[in-house]
């Protein structure tokens, strides 16, 4: 049976991530230091015979016993709210925390994937954002932690890639929305149906013009693992490419809800990209993949774990 690492397995990714890998018959073993991922995500694997979990930070060293065959690192603070909050953590992990993954890799003959990120491309001055490009970043803005060290992890991936051999991936992923997102982590999609379960007005930044194109976890991680098993070590867009207003998803989740909440509109923050829709050309060719979850079958698909969660905090 082939054994998997997932860092930051607690998290919305790493734990859809790791359910899916259990399916498909792997030994999963998470790694996971709670700094934003929730036990609750991974409870119902508690007595499952192929799951382990190691509570670590991987910023400080680690090994493994036994054999390993494909590690997802997946550890990285992923939302504004989260990585300004704690940036040195958020570079740190970004560099010694992919580090010592690779080390680990190399030591097991291990294949290699980073979750990478669109934020790469900063503000982009092209569009759609395809992977030859190199991005538009602010590398001292309020972002920088998390961008920065997400460029910088790609970097250290090539690195050990041209240097020591390892087989090595990278996803750049787009924006994913799904069950298991926390509540109050600051992204549009709980944001907004969250407020919109609450029956609160629906708080947008600007004028709602910016774009967004938004990915079902399921795709997601269907790209991700067809990238892993692939032959391709340069970064790879994952993400869905039906872009629309941030203005016209506030209208969308409201019908979704069943809601009338009026929108309200907040300073734009410094830096938020203005359009973000991936070129997806490379993942249809290479791997056959492309999205096949409408925006609004996935939202339905999220709406019972979204009620769930206001109904836990209103009774809290």
């Amino acid at each position: 049976m082939p054994r998997a690492l997932v860092t930051g397995g607690a998290g919305f990714l790493g734990s859809h991530l790791t359910d899916k890998l259990l399916a498909n018959g792997y030994e999963v073993v998470v790694m996971d230091n709670y700094v934003t991922g929730d036990p609750r995500n991974l409870a119902h694997l508690k007595d499952h015979p192929s799951f382990e979990f190691i509570e670590h930070d991987i910023t400080e060293p680690f090994t493994l016993d036994g054999s390993l065959d494909r590690i997802f690192n997946m550890a990285s603070p992923a939302s504004p709210i989260d990585y300004q909050q704690i940036p040195i953590e958020t570079l740190e992990v970004g560099s010694y925390g992919v580090q010592n993954c690779l080390d680990l890799a190399k030591e097991k003959g291990a294949r290699f994937l980073q979750a990478s990120t669109s934020e790469c491309y900063g503000d982009p001055e092209i569009h759609p954002q395809v992977e030859t490009y190199w991005g538009n970043v602010n590398p001292i803005g309020p972002r920088s932690c998390y961008d920065e060290a997400k460029r910088f992890a790609e970097a250290m991936v090539m690195a050990y890639h041209r240097a020591h051999g390892v087989e090595t991936r990278m996803v750049r992923i787009f924006n994913t929305y799904g069950p298991r997102m926390r509540l109050h982590d600051g992204r549009v999609v709980p944001a907004l149906m969250g407020s919109a379960l609450r029956g609160e007005a629906l708080t947008i930044f600007g004028d709602g013009s910016q774009t967004r194109s938004f990915c079902y976890v399921d795709d997601l991680l269907e790209g991700i693992c067809r990238l892993m098993e692939s032959d391709e070590h340069l970064p790879t867009n994952i993400g869905n490419p039906v872009e629309m207003s941030i203005l016209d998803f506030a209208k969308t989740v409201n019908e979704v809800v069943g809601s009338s909440q009026p929108i309200q509109f907040d300073p734009l923050p410094e830096n938020d990209p203005k359009i973000r829709k991936p070129d997806i050309t490379k993942a249809k060719t290479l791997l056959d993949w492309e999205p096949t979850i409408d925006l609004r079958t996935g939202l339905m698909k999220s709406l019972d774990y979204f009620r769930a969660r206001v109904t836990e905090e209103t009774e809290a």
